[in-house]
């Protein structure tokens, strides 16, 4: 078995350190697209290159990213309760929710060739298809804040619900299913499929990272600094899953058998949240404090990043 690898991080900082970069996601066109709190989209090369393309309002606040089926990116506007899209030319496009104050936040493609999403504010999760049309089916527990999404190796989409302190399930024909954490006020927010066909989401309020089996069994490891509070979580490059530590400064790296490694970042109070694979194989993370970091997994003795 291979050894805890290391890791190299590079920090690019933003023209406007205000930005407040929050989600991010990879692009079809080789590059990393990210949302940013004065009402941008950004794109940043793997070489660093930055283009920003503003939105309307500059209030909406966009929040969570994700690329569509149809080569755009897709994002969440959290409080103008709407979905946003933006193709790789830079031109957007916005799509009202039928419910007000609806207050989207995660969104994901889903297997039957829509966008689902949460609404934290409608207690809902909505699809929208790629012409605008939206549907939405009302979660059965309430005041469940929905909060992030992933499409899973079943076929549905599973979701974290942070104030009912459980694991969502949908099939896309809507019906739901719902898996209580182990932990009370665990609080759980990001959730990726893994590379072992389980899902991965973390606990914010417990200082945790869960696994769910696709029948719902569920697995908690604790973090070595319960304090941390772990955000966004993705599948890395290793066969383990690398989550943003917005509580400690910090990305973490948890592998299948729940062996966990704390990488700082470099500047202090970067406040990472969202965390994507990137076309050239290393992690970037969004950092409010108006930055984008690239996390190189640094290969093994046989080249190869050690799993």
């Amino acid at each position: 078995m291979s050894s805890t690898p290391s890791a190299a991080i590079t920090e690019h900082r933003l023209a406007d350190t205000d930005s407040g970069p929050y989600g991010i996601t990879a692009g079809p066109d080789g590059a990393l697209w990210f949302t940013m709190g004065v009402g941008r989209i950004g794109r940043m090369s793997v070489r660093g290159e930055c283009a920003s393309y503003p939105l309307e309002p500059a209030t909406c606040g966009p929040t969570v990213i994700t690329p569509g089926p149809d080569g755009a990116l897709w994002f969440a506007q959290t409080r103008a309760h709407r979905i946003g899209r933006i193709t790789t030319a830079g031109k957007t496009t916005a799509f009202p929710l039928p419910t007000p104050e609806a207050g989207p936040l995660g969104i994901t493609a889903g297997p039957d060739g829509a966008l689902w999403f949460t609404e934290m504010g409608a207690n809902a999760i909505g699809r929208i298809a790629a012409d605008g049309s939206v549907t939405e089916f009302p979660l059965p527990t309430p005041g469940a804040f929905p909060s992030m999404i992933a499409a899973g190796p079943d076929g549905a989409l599973w979701f974290t619900m942070n104030q009912a302190n459980a694991i969502g399930r949908i099939t896309t024909g809507g019906r739901v299913t719902s898996f209580a954490l182990p932990t009370p006020a665990a609080g759980p927010v990001g959730i990726t499929a893994g590379s072992d066909g389980a899902l991965w989401f973390v606990e914010i309020g417990a200082g945790q990272v869960g696994r769910i089996a696709t029948d719902g069994r569920i697995t908690e490891f604790p973090l070595p600094d319960r304090a941390a509070r772990p955000h966004a979580i993705t599948a890395g490059p290793d066969g383990a899953c690398w989550f943003t530590e917005w509580g400690a400064n910090r990305v973490g790296r948890i592998t299948a058998e729940g062996a966990v490694t704390a990488y700082p970042l470099p500047s202090p109070g970067s406040e990472p949240h969202g965390i994507v694979l990137g076309p050239d194989g290393a992690l970037w993370t969004a950092l409010e404090a108006g930055a984008i970091a690239r996390v190189a997994v640094k290969a093994d003795a046989a080249g190869a990043p050690p799993r």
